[in-house]
């Protein structure tokens, strides 16, 4: 998984998969996703990436939601946390760091 979270051709898979028709591929594309963004050493392909999209990320991830249950309120603040660190990369100096 560490390989994987390192390869800017896999976030963009991911990015994809966000868009898809299909909530539960969303769902699914979500919670690797929020390795890449979570990911405390990303490379800085990574964040130029994150920090380019950051405006369709956020919006994409403000839309997404589970449903209801107790998965919700995890969901809900994982999505909260990831939100969090894409708002924090869109502002730094050139996309960088």
């Amino acid at each position: 998984m560490k390989r994987y979270i390192l390869e800017v051709r896999y976030l963009k898979v991911m990015m994809t998969l966000l868009k898809d028709s299909s909530k539960n591929i969303q769902i699914s594309a979500f919670h690797i996703f929020k390795v890449f963004v979570a990911n405390p050493n990303k490379p800085r392909e990574v964040k130029v990436i994150l920090a380019k999209n950051h405006e369709r990320l956020l919006e994409l991830l403000r839309n997404l939601s589970v449903g209801k249950g107790s998965e919700d309120e995890q969901f809900e603040e994982e999505k909260e946390l990831i939100i969090k660190e894409i708002g924090r990369l869109s502002h730094l100096p050139n996309h960088e760091s």
